[in-house]
């Protein structure tokens, strides 16, 4: 959906309801008339709010016009998208760790740059881009799992079952852990039915507000990663 129809859709003052035959005005469409504006006000706030924060270079870098989109992108001197900050995504591969990557080994795929440490990563990565892609377009795949595609650090990462997922940070990946299985499967269906495809500042401040029936806050998965640990329930 793009952001005209999005807007359009979810944005626009609707239409006054017609008063009931009786005459007497019922509260409920009212009622419900405001909380809808209500929402609709919020998730304006949101999208204005994290245009603010990021920019429009990032709304650029995010958002490319090939079928790789949304991705965790920056603009970085001549590079209008550049893929992890310039990470290596073929070291996480074949080293098993986080190695940035320089501008003269760099390779072009869907409109988003990806520079590399060497040339036979290069070379590896020309050949099946597809293998070597983050999932989620390199965002933080515990944000994924809520809809959002928010944060992504090139650092905090993990290798499952032979692909790369990226992290906000290590309480992250540590809450995506308490349940693999179910935090992938979630990922998985968000991404394929709202993220990709999307403009990610449209879907981040639409899922900041209304948000999923799972939602957890950063709070919230802190505790729960500490009583795991700790070895206690719920």
């Amino acid at each position: 959906m793009t952001l005209h129809k999005f807007w359009t859709r979810w944005c626009q003052p609707s239409h006054a309801a017609a008063p009931p035959s009786s005459g007497r005005l019922s509260l409920v469409p009212v009622r419900t008339s405001v909380r809808l504006g209500l929402r609709r006000a919020l998730w304006a706030a949101g999208l204005a709010g994290t245009l603010v924060l990021t920019g429009c270079s990032a709304l650029v870098a995010q958002n490319p016009s090939g079928t790789l989109r949304p991705v965790n992108a920056v603009a970085d001197g001549t590079e209008e998208r550049l893929m992890l900050k310039g990470a290596d995504v073929v070291a996480y591969f074949t080293q098993g760790r986080y190695v940035p990557g320089v501008p003269a080994y760099r390779s072009a795929h869907e409109g988003v740059a990806f520079r590399f440490a060497s040339a036979e990563h290069k070379a590896l990565f020309d050949a099946a881009p597809q293998k070597y892609l983050p999932q989620y377009g390199g965002y933080c795949a515990n944000g994924i799992v809520y809809g959002i595609p928010w944060g992504g650090d090139a650092d905090a990462f993990r290798m499952i079952d032979g692909k790369l997922y990226i992290f906000g940070g290590a309480a992250s990946r540590d809450a995506f852990a308490l349940d693999v299985p179910g935090n992938r499967a979630l990922a998985d269906r968000y991404w394929a039915q709202e993220v990709a495809g999307a403009n990610s500042f449209v879907q981040r401040a639409w899922r900041l507000v209304w948000r999923v029936p799972h939602y957890q806050s950063g709070q919230q998965l802190a505790e729960a990663v500490a009583r795991a640990r700790a070895g206690t329930p719920k």
